[in-house]
């Protein structure tokens, strides 16, 4: 753990320990922090996911969690991929996960697209050197409202309509989709908290290792650099509830945004923060938010 860590936290460490643990106890793998860690430091989780979303096989022989590509441009705005892997081709993908609509916009896709190809061709290559890029966004929700378990993106020329062949691909992932069938499994693996719970015996042992085993202290430890940010805009008298309240208004601010956007319905978001119907609609409109029963 750093220092800083430690002097935010300060003395209500031990409490704040059993509110992380708590935490960490409800995580999904739509929680960035427990899914970059499963998958960005394990090539065979990564790989599985990666055979069940791009449908073929996959060779994996690089793979990253929350892996930072800074932008070359002074002021310019940097991301950090979720999962960033390389296939055995040097094709470069990066794979998110997103839970609230307001990250959701179809533009972001086309900048992390832009970020990664801006990485791949060195000093002299010819641009047709460059590989094939994928961007992959796992929705907690159906972003096109569509009912598919994936909806493919690529360029095509308008007036033929054949594939423009640029080696850009973007692909969303429906996070609600349950069908009978590999991606259904997945999706439904990764709304499962529990390990126990997960059928894919790679995925359970995987959670399993960070939520139960070794890899307990470094998840508590990423959760807690989550935290820092937040804690830090409370004061020496607020701090007990600081952590706590940081983690989990971000977490709210989500749902709401979700339920507002008709992403979620009310009891969907009501049971996802372990509230009442009557509770949540209260908490959601006192927030400043548009319940959609009351509009």
């Amino acid at each position: 753990m750093s220092g800083e860590t430690k002097e935010v936290l300060g003395s209500n460490y031990d409490q704040n320990d059993v509110i992380i643990n708590g935490l960490i106890d409800k995580m999904t793998l739509f929680d960035d922090n427990l899914m970059s860690l499963v998958f960005g430091q394990n090539i065979e989780t990564t790989e599985l996911l990666l055979r069940v979303i791009m449908e073929r096989d996959i060779k994996v022989i690089d793979v990253r969690g929350q892996d930072e590509l800074k932008n070359p441009m002074i002021g310019g705005r940097c991301i950090t991929l979720d999962v960033h892997a390389i296939d055995v081709d040097g094709r470069h993908i990066d794979i998110e996960v997103q839970i609230n609509a307001e990250g959701s916009n179809v533009r972001r896709a086309r900048y992390h697209s832009s970020m990664m190809d801006a990485r791949m061709l060195k000093e002299g290559q010819e641009f047709k050197e460059i590989k094939d890029s994928y961007v992959i966004f796992i929705y907690d929700h159906d972003k096109f409202r569509k009912g598919l378990p994936f909806y493919h993106i690529q360029r095509r020329v308008d007036e033929t309509g054949e594939a423009f062949g640029d080696g850009s691909h973007i692909i969303y992932v429906n996070g609600r989709y349950e069908g009978n069938d590999d991606i259904g499994r997945m999706m439904r693996d990764f709304h499962q908290c529990r390990p126990e719970q997960i059928k894919s015996e790679t995925l359970s042992k995987a959670v399993a290792y960070y939520k139960e085993k070794e890899g307990r202290g470094a998840m508590s430890e990423a959760v807690r650099k989550y935290a820092m940010e937040y804690a830090k805009e409370y004061g020496e008298e607020q701090r007990r509830e600081g952590l706590k309240t940081g983690i989990q208004a971000g977490r709210r601010t989500e749902i709401f945004l979700s339920v507002q956007d008709g992403d979620y319905s009310v009891n969907r978001g009501a049971e996802k923060l372990g509230m009442s119907v009557d509770e949540f609609e209260k908490s959601m409109s006192e927030a400043g938010y548009r319940v959609p029963e009351l509009a």
